[in-house]
């Protein structure tokens, strides 16, 4: 009867020591983990999250960068509501979102295609890559220079085809145009990088189910591609068009917001309230405002996009 006993409590503490040991594991691999995301944690809080915690009390205050804030309270917004510069900026960026996104997202998406068509040749891959490897001040200069009205080589072919001279980036028309065509070259051969990674994750044999059935190309494209290609294009919708709205560099490189106020975007105001004419309290407003609406731009996207379903569940 006591061996009986003595078997019973011994079975009756291993489950509790695997139990135990279960626990120290899992207590050891959060403590590994933590330990591996603590690096990027800090750099976050000190170099994103603090900023912005800051930028958003900056906002409310009257700040010259000489002398302590003055608080104001909701005064910049309200002075944001009128003030016609604002608007302007953020018209100037929206157009610029729209010369931009659809034309990069469509070529990158056909680029995709015809890669995996041929197999992915990892030179064209590399020669795509090429130009997003370059920085954007870079690639605005090559192209500032190459497109320039007098000795550029853009406009030495133009005037041998008979066509003239045309001064892009000095022209009304055109600066807008010319510098969301930079971007493009720059970044779409990175977006058709990442739809042809998309491509590669989508089954085989439901293309060639779908060609014992005998559909067409296009059918197969718009039945089966697209719709399993959705959370390849919602990220890059997302990021594609956040990044849009930051455009800078290029502007600063280029036209500094001119001619006239044709390239004027939102960011480039913000820099030119906060440092030329040292009004920090209404550039920190404006950067919020810019934060908020990108936040809700990009719910919009996620929603409008499904980008919490799977086709391939």
């Amino acid at each position: 009867m006591a061996i009986r006993t003595s078997a019973a409590a011994r079975s009756t503490a291993l489950p509790e020591r695997a139990i135990q040991a279960r626990g120290r594991l899992v207590d050891n691999q959060a403590v590994c983990g933590l330990m591996f995301v603590l690096p990027a944690l800090v750099g976050f809080t000190l170099f994103y999250l603090v900023p912005t915690i800051r930028a958003f009390y900056i906002g409310l205050t009257n700040w010259n960068l000489m002398r302590a804030p003055k608080f104001l309270g909701l005064d910049n917004y309200a002075r944001l509501m009128g003030d016609g510069k604002f608007w302007s900026s953020i018209w100037v960026t929206v157009l610029y979102v729209l010369y931009n996104i659809p034309i990069q997202t469509v070529l990158g998406l056909l680029i995709a295609v015809l890669l995996k068509r041929l197999n992915g040749s990892v030179f064209i891959r590399s020669v795509m890559l090429a130009p997003f490897l370059i920085s954007n001040v870079i690639a605005a200069m090559i192209w500032f220079w190459m497109l320039d009205p007098v000795l550029g080589f853009v406009n030495v072919i133009l005037q041998a085809l008979g066509v003239g001279s045309h001064a892009f980036f000095s022209d009304e028309n055109l600066a807008l145009p010319t510098i969301a065509f930079v971007n493009v070259w720059r970044y779409t051969g990175y977006t058709a990088l990442l739809f042809y990674t998309g491509l590669q994750s989508i089954p085989e044999h439901l293309y060639e189910a779908a060609r014992i059935e005998g559909a067409s190309q296009w059918r197969m494209f718009r039945s089966i591609t697209l719709p399993l290609l959705r959370p390849t294009v919602v990220f890059v919708l997302v990021t594609s068009v956040i990044g849009s709205f930051q455009i800078f560099d290029t502007i600063a490189v280029t036209t500094q917001g001119g001619p006239g106020v044709s390239t004027r975007t939102i960011v480039w105001y913000i820099y030119q309230e906060a440092f030329m004419s040292m009004r920090m309290g209404y550039a920190s407003a404006m950067s919020t405002v810019l934060f908020l609406g990108l936040i809700v731009i990009t719910l919009i996207q996620m929603r409008v996009l499904r980008s919490g379903e799977s086709d391939l569940a």
